[in-house]
């Protein structure tokens, strides 16, 4: 099987519009959760999300933006980044170069701001006011074939939608179409822009967020005691996938090695996790056994991390029951401390932040972890970000639908 290395980071968060920006900020725990500003929410239970701030106009035409949902430009500027980043221009190599090269990029939502901003278009002036763009903006495919339009990719491409496990799923089929051998590089990760007046509204019901409204930056708080709930974000991690001796040829900056990759489920519930942890823990192993680490070679873990009662608790025993006794050892933090839950691009975002704490090591810590919670027993890097040698790390994603995911990546061998 051919070997698979990370090249390209791209990123736009409610932390920064760029890698450094973001990977800085995290390192100092800082936040990236506040009032939502772009529409009314005194009617709702949560007033507060990780918001990204972005300009269109700074990156496309008055026509494109017609065309584009807020994912979908993200994830453009994102992949800008991730190739400037690797040293690549592929939209000028030849054809017979650009045919190995693909596009594999997630979404759990898809285009609801468009879907809204239409509907009412419909509601007050008819079914005529409707704009022809709308259906190719708001597919949630429509994020990866952008991508490869914008970039001239004639290899495969496709739209993963597993919830919370989207991006998971995205970087583990480009993982394995450069395994074998279908594609030499494939531009990959997820993005997602859900926080519009129906979504806030449907996770609302649902009784899932934090309504932690007096202190925003305190409401996602992973693993610890006092969680409520967990705080929706936006936002994209884009990342390039290169065949490892490709990448070497070319003196490529390598961030990690994509090494293993498991994807299970639980069949049990629609939006609950299975209690028992089963079903994460068999997609760790999944991702160690094809990566061929051990557990007690694992130096850290980039948690899913929810900041909800049942998930975390779930996670840790997941980690504890794949990892047996090594689990007490390792560093464990969750990203979305920071930034809240992106959904579909959530994988993306922390792959981004595990292959930079692969590269450079170093590990960002749990912001808000303040009490101990029995069911949550393991060492999630509180208070400050943590010098260590990350030889070999996994990233988790649970999604609604049961769905696991596992990323292990870890420094070339």
């Amino acid at each position: 099987m051919r070997r698979v290395v990370i090249t390209g980071l791209g990123t736009i968060n409610p932390l920064g519009n760029d890698v450094e920006t973001t990977f800085r900020r995290m390192l100092n725990g800082e936040n990236g959760v506040g009032l939502i500003t772009n529409f009314d929410t005194k009617d709702y239970a949560v007033h507060f999300a990780g918001n990204v701030q972005f300009e269109p106009a700074a990156h496309f035409s008055v026509p494109d933006m017609r065309k584009l949902d807020p994912f979908t430009m993200w994830a453009l500027v994102a992949t800008r980044e991730a190739l400037r980043d690797a040293g690549l221009d592929v939209k000028n190599e030849p054809d017979e170069a650009r045919e190995r090269y693909g596009a594999i990029v997630a979404t759990g939502i898809g285009g609801i701001t468009g879907i809204e901003e239409q509907f009412l278009g419909l509601l007050e002036k008819g079914p005529r006011r409707v704009s022809p763009h709308f259906i190719p903006r708001i597919m949630a495919n429509a994020v990866a074939g952008q991508v490869a339009i914008d970039n001239g990719l004639l290899g495969t491409c496709f739209t993963t939608s597993s919830a919370c496990a989207s991006a998971g799923h995205a970087m583990g089929m480009a993982w394995r179409a450069i395994q074998w051998g279908d594609c030499d590089l494939v531009i990959t990760g997820g993005a997602e822009s859900a926080t519009t007046r129906l979504g806030l509204a449907g996770f609302c019901s649902a009784r899932a967020l934090s309504t932690r409204n007096d202190d925003p930056g305190a409401a996602s708080r992973p693993f610890d005691k006092d969680r409520d709930g967990f705080v929706m974000g936006e936002g994209c991690g884009i990342l390039v996938f290169e065949e490892y001796e490709r990448a070497k040829k070319r003196g490529a900056k390598i961030y990690a090695e994509v090494k293993g990759y498991g994807s299970t489920d639980d069949a049990f519930h629609i939006t609950a996790p299975q209690e028992d942890g089963k079903g994460p823990a068999r997609a760790i192993r999944e991702a160690l056994r094809h990566a061929k680490v051990d557990p007690t070679q694992v130096d850290y873990v980039n948690a899913h991390g929810t900041s909800t009662e049942y998930n975390d608790a779930i996670e840790t025993k997941a980690v504890k029951m794949a990892l047996g006794d090594h689990a007490h050892k390792i560093s464990m933090s969750s990203t979305k401390s920071m930034i809240g839950h992106l959904l579909g691009a959530s994988a993306a975002i922390e792959l981004v932040v595990t292959a930079l704490s692969v590269h450079r090591n170093v590990v960002h810590p749990t912001r808000n972890w303040t009490t101990r919670d029995p069911a949550c027993d393991l060492d999630y890097v509180p208070g400050s970000a943590r010098e260590l040698v990350v030889r070999n790390a996994i990233s988790n994603s649970l999604g609604f639908g049961g769905h696991n995911v596992c990323i292990c990546v870890g420094k070339p061998d």
